[in-house]
């Protein structure tokens, strides 16, 4: 928790490893994920490095890895996801690594191509069977007709005569049909009636064109998709008009084929073309076979070398960033890593050096340095969406305080208050308990429809805040209860606190919610109130209330102030903390106590107004003064009397002048006191510096032997990024330059100012969305589901099924949903702007870990 508070204490060390461990340990700092390495080589090309051939094998084995699974992926075979996560291979395992990858891609290629051209040759005896056994139907046709035509002038002899005869004719009609040039082929059935057009028009219409289509699809054997094709025969007369149909056939990818001119010659050829097509199917399914055996075997593995071929990688990148000493045999590098964590990497660090079996140990050694450090907090599934929440606005500076520790309470309870409907906070609980409950189904699942994958982005990005909307669903249900509103109706558990018998005795306190929602109540607490208060929330009689917006909106927008007030003190209350750990003074004198003053002596005071009112003034008091006039006036009527009409209690006017005094003295305090301590601090240190040349005896300055961009004092590496030192909890600059700190700390000063009263008002959206999401919910219920329970029979059953149907879509689509959303940004807002600007600056830089499992999972780039 001291972590999510504050981040952890981190330090910059300096690793020396012997050049036969180093990839060990590398190995074994990144099993451990808890530290991050500089780049020592920022000029050097990333072409020109140590290691950079050994990058380049890891990519190349990560291209074939990447083949081999698309094949897969095209084969529909399913790669189980064990969850087993091999250690990184030694480095001489890369060669039988690249050789295994080198053979499988090649027998695969091998197959691919083999299948490839195997099922063009099955296509085209497949596209050759079709077209023998279309044009022998067109060839019968044409003889049929040559043999009518020859009918009609048939002569009368004997039977062995018109024998004859027959024979001669169907002799003349074959004749007749071959003595015409032909051409056969296939052709895609949407190209056809453009071919067959484009052949009218560029012959002449001095060809004969068939075409009959292909029932069953055939597959591309480049595509593997399934074309619909049809069958043509083209007559035509002469050579002329032969290269004119071929060229129009080629324009169109029409393929030909030779067909015989006799029908014992295409009967024929059928025969040897149906057997050559059992042979080839035959080997087909052989080579098939071995295809999917071959992709079954990889299939089995290939998630384990993608993590190892990562994590060589990984390794092998990251000492690209290290630096040779002389003698080529020791790399250095500088890494980040947290103070708590310092004894684990040495234990990793010893484990490598074991397993590499170098006789010489890695070398940890801590480095002072004026560099900011990275900022790391440590977080855990639950902590995790509201530590993203506060990231996204900005990385805390190293050390500040941490606004996602109270972010965890104040965000889904501001988002409550908001959100407040028993009925609905209720759903989102049980919908996020139901994604916590599932979590480890749910964080393997993977939908791979490329229609559905908006749907599940929507739904990965819920489940990775599924926490958050657990609380959220929990606490709205809280102010539900407390808003006495679930789905628009209200509970009646303990009756109500009216006395109901004076003025509506056919109205029983315990059938409230049976009354007609007519809304002809008009509650009047002089008249009607007993004077106890409810027991817990709000009295369900102003569910059937004709002034109940009139309550719920002075209740609502009360709570809204108060509740905006004081997260906002309590914004400001945690920049002294900041304050106080960096171990700046002036800023708790000069801006601290101004701030708090002057947001309490204005708005704290109004939060008390409005308690007090709750408590000291009911209905019988004489004088009902205005809250919002009140605080309008202490600054309108300074020093003036206030009316009895307006005076809330005695002595008033005293602390209201007292209070305007106070806050208006925080402004000058706010913008002079900080700059001009700053410029008599640098004045004296000026003058100091001058004393010192005039001495006549000077003391030698510190001799410090300079080494590159660190200097050796006293055996401490200090490295020196060219910052200036930070004395008495403020930056010291080569050059002090008083404008420059006296602009900046009047718009430091105005913004707060002018922030206090917007960042109130803009606390009111607690108030104005909470009534929207009543209001919209009262209507969804008297719309649509109070319309059907009205009906009666079986019409209202029917009814009643059909729109409460349209009711629970609209409930969750409108309510759930947009709302929600809405609800949830606004929270956001109030968070980002109104709570951390108080105290949060979120210009640091996020701690990121050399670490396998943020690879692997491509949370952090290799």
């Amino acid at each position: 928790m001291s972590s999510l508070f504050r981040s952890e204490e981190m330090t910059l060390a300096q690793l020396f490893l012997q050049a036969e461990a180093a990839y060990s340990c590398v190995s074994e700092l990144g099993e451990l994920g808890l530290v991050q390495f500089r780049d020592l080589n920022p000029d050097v090309n990333a072409f020109q490095r140590k290691f950079v051939n050994e990058v380049r094998r890891c990519e190349e084995m990560e291209r074939k890895l990447r083949f081999l699974k698309k094949e897969i992926e095209k084969a529909d075979i399913h790669v189980s996801d064990t969850g087993e996560n091999p250690e990184a291979p030694h480095p001489r395992e890369m060669i039988d690594l690249e050789a295994q990858f080198e053979q499988l891609e090649n027998e695969m290629k091998d197959s691919n191509a083999n299948y490839e051209a195997l099922m063009k040759s099955f296509l085209e005896l497949t596209e050759l069977k079709h077209i023998l056994r279309k044009t022998q139907t067109f060839f019968e046709e044409a003889e049929l007709h040559v043999h009518n035509q020859q009918q009609i002038h048939e002569p009368q002899g004997t039977d062995d005569m018109q024998a004859l005869l027959r024979e001669e004719t169907r002799g003349s009609a074959t004749a007749t049909a071959t003595q015409l040039g032909f051409v056969t082929g296939v052709i895609a059935r949407e190209r056809v009636p453009t071919f067959e057009r484009l052949l009218w028009r560029a012959c002449r219409g001095n060809v004969f064109f068939k075409q009959a289509e292909i029932e069953t699809p055939l597959e591309d054997p480049s595509t593997g998709d399934q074309v619909n094709k049809c069958v043509f025969i083209i007559f035509f007369q002469g050579d002329q008009l032969k290269s004119r149909v071929k060229k129009i056939c080629e324009g169109f990818r029409a393929t030909l084929y030779p067909c015989p001119d006799t029908a014992a010659e295409r009967r024929e050829m059928a025969i040897g073309v149906n057997t050559r097509i059992e042979d080839l199917q035959h080997v087909l399914n052989e080579t098939r076979d071995h295809r999917h055996r071959l992709l079954l075997t990889v299939a089995k593995n290939i998630n384990q070398w993608f993590i190892k071929v990562k994590k060589i990688k990984a390794i092998y990148h990251t000492m690209n960033m290290f630096n040779l000493d002389v003698t080529q045999k020791c790399l250095i590098a500088e890494c980040w890593c947290p103070v708590s964590d310092l004894d684990r990497i040495q234990q990793a660090l010893r484990r490598g050096t074991e397993h590499s079996g170098a006789a010489i140990p890695s070398i940890l050694n801590r480095m002072a340095t004026k560099q900011e450090p990275p900022t790391f907090n440590r977080t855990n599934k639950f902590t995790e969406g509201f530590q993203v929440i506060v990231d996204a606005y900005g990385v805390a500076n190293y050390q500040e305080v941490n606004p996602a520790l109270f972010t965890i309470i104040t965000f889904p309870f501001l988002f409550a208050v908001m959100f407040g409907d028993c009925g609905h906070g209720l759903i989102m609980f049980l919908f996020a308990l139901w994604m916590v409950y599932n979590e480890k189904k749910l964080k393997n699942f993977n939908g791979g429809e490329a229609s559905l994958l908006l749907l599940m982005k929507i739904f990965e990005t819920m489940f990775e805040g599924r926490y958050i909307i657990l609380l959220m669903g929990l606490f709205a249900v809280y102010t539900g209860l407390i808003y006495n509103d679930c789905f628009s109706k209200s509970f009646n558990i303990f009756g109500s606190s009216w006395d109901l018998d004076v003025k509506w005795p056919a109205i029983s306190a315990s059938a409230l919610n049976s009354y007609a929602e007519s809304k002809t109540i008009m509650l009047d607490p002089k008249e009607t109130y007993d004077g106890i208060p409810y027991y817990f929330g709000i009295d369900p009689i102003w569910q059937i209330a004709t002034n109940k917006l009139t309550f719920t909106n002075s209740f609502k927008m009360k709570m809204s102030v108060v509740l905006g007030v004081v997260h906002m003190m309590f914004g400001v209350c945690l920049s002294f903390f900041n304050h106080r750990h960096f171990k700046k003074p002036l800023n708790i004198f000069a801006e601290f106590i101004p701030q708090v003053l002057f947001l309490f002596c204005i708005f704290g005071y109004l939060v008390i107004l409005i308690f007090y009112k709750w408590i000291a003034i009911n209905v019988h008091s004489p004088h009902q003064p205005s809250l919002l006039l009140a605080l309008i006036n202490m600054f309108l009527q300074f020093g003036g009397t206030i009316q009895a009409s307006d005076l809330i209690y005695k002595g008033q006017d005293i602390i209201q002048l007292l209070l305007v005094v106070v806050a208006v003295l925080c402004v000058p305090w706010m913008l002079l006191v900080k700059p001009i301590y700053l410029r008599r601090q640098h004045k004296a240190k000026k003058d100091e510096g001058f004393q010192r040349l005039r001495s006549s005896s000077p003391s030698p300055p510190p001799v410090a032997v300079n080494l590159g961009d660190s200097v050796l004092d006293g055996g401490e590496v200090v490295h020196h990024e060219g910052q200036a030192m930070a004395e008495h909890g403020d930056d010291i600059h080569e050059e002090f330059d008083f404008g420059e700190i006296i602009v900046h700390q009047i718009i430091h000063t105005i913004e707060y100012c002018l922030g206090c009263i917007s960042n109130t008002a803009s606390y009111l959206r607690l108030w104005a969305l909470s009534l929207a999401h009543a209001e919209l919910s009262e209507v969804l219920w008297s719309m649509v589901l109070k319309l059907a329970l009205s009906m009666k029979g079986g019409v209202g059953v029917v009814a009643a099924y059909a729109l409460f149907q349209a009711w629970a879509v609209l409930t969750v689509a409108v309510l759930l949903i947009m709302e929600g959303l809405s609800a949830f940004l606004h929270a956001l807002r109030l968070h980002w702007v109104e709570f951390q600007n108080k105290f949060y600056q979120g210009a640091g830089y996020k701690f990121q870990p050399f670490s396998f499992k943020l690879i692997i999972s491509g949370q952090l780039e290799e």
